[in-house]
């Protein structure tokens, strides 16, 4: 994980959940300047023994105010997330560019699967783009349930995600662009036409297909994040027309 987040010396790095600090050594040797949010009282008092010189935040990761923690900009983000909210989580994390310049973590591997997924592929859907907007996704490596104790009943991977500096929505707000990706995979055995209208109405799913050049018998899974970024940015154009 330390050598897949690619820490450099003098990097500034926070880890989510040191627990009893096995990858913390590990990030520790790297020579960088390491803060560590743990939750747990008895844990967080053992990694304040155990490494004294690691700034400790006790918290919720989910619920700290990240620009209190990692104050400026330019902070890697290295942690083994705990699976029930390790997609909230990342997606909180990559949504801050101002912040965070890259954020590697150990996750189940199907969730890795569907954040490094492309277009027509199974596990192709709205978390696939909207990650793929904020970052840019690069698999590091599969482990095994046995690599754990106890162990998991899924396999787990890591993945590294570089944050953009600049969300990759086009002319669309983020807002917008999480909207429409929403909304195009809310209903995924129907065309895009009949999966948007439920939300937007007809007539004005026509007119943003037709303005985006996007065919509205295919399916939201089927559209790359070009076509996204060009239904969105025809979206936000129709909201401000009517407006």
């Amino acid at each position: 994980m330390v050598s897949g987040a690619r820490l450099q010396p003098g990097d500034r790095v926070v880890e989510i959940g040191p627990g009893l600090g096995i990858l913390t050594e590990q990030i520790a040797a790297a020579e960088v300047e390491l803060t560590a949010v743990e939750l747990d009282r008895d844990l967080a008092a053992y990694v304040r023994q155990r490494f004294p010189d690691v700034r400790l935040i006790e918290g919720d990761a989910a619920k700290v105010d990240w620009s209190d923690v990692c104050p400026g900009s330019g902070w890697k983000v290295v942690a083994n997330l705990p699976y029930n909210v390790g997609t909230t989580l990342v997606m909180q994390l990559v949504r801050r560019p101002a912040t965070f310049a890259s954020v590697t973590v150990m996750l189940q591997l199907e969730v890795v699967q569907r954040m490094l997924a492309t277009p027509g592929s199974k596990a192709y859907g709205a978390l696939s783009v909207q990650v793929q907007a904020w970052a840019e996704p690069r698999f590091v490596l599969k482990l095994p349930p046995g690599a754990f104790h106890p162990p998991p009943k899924v396999d787990s991977a890591v993945i590294h995600l570089m944050v953009r500096d600049v969300p990759a929505t086009g002319d669309a707000p983020p807002a917008v662009f999480d909207q429409v990706v929403r909304a195009s995979f809310a209903h995924r055995r129907k065309t895009l036409r009949n999966s948007l209208k439920a939300s937007w109405g007809i007539a004005v799913v026509d007119a943003v297909l037709e303005r985006a050049g996007i065919d509205g018998s295919r399916r939201g899974e089927q559209l790359s994040h070009p076509e996204f970024v060009r239904l969105a940015e025809a979206r936000h154009r129709a909201g401000s027309d009517q407006s």
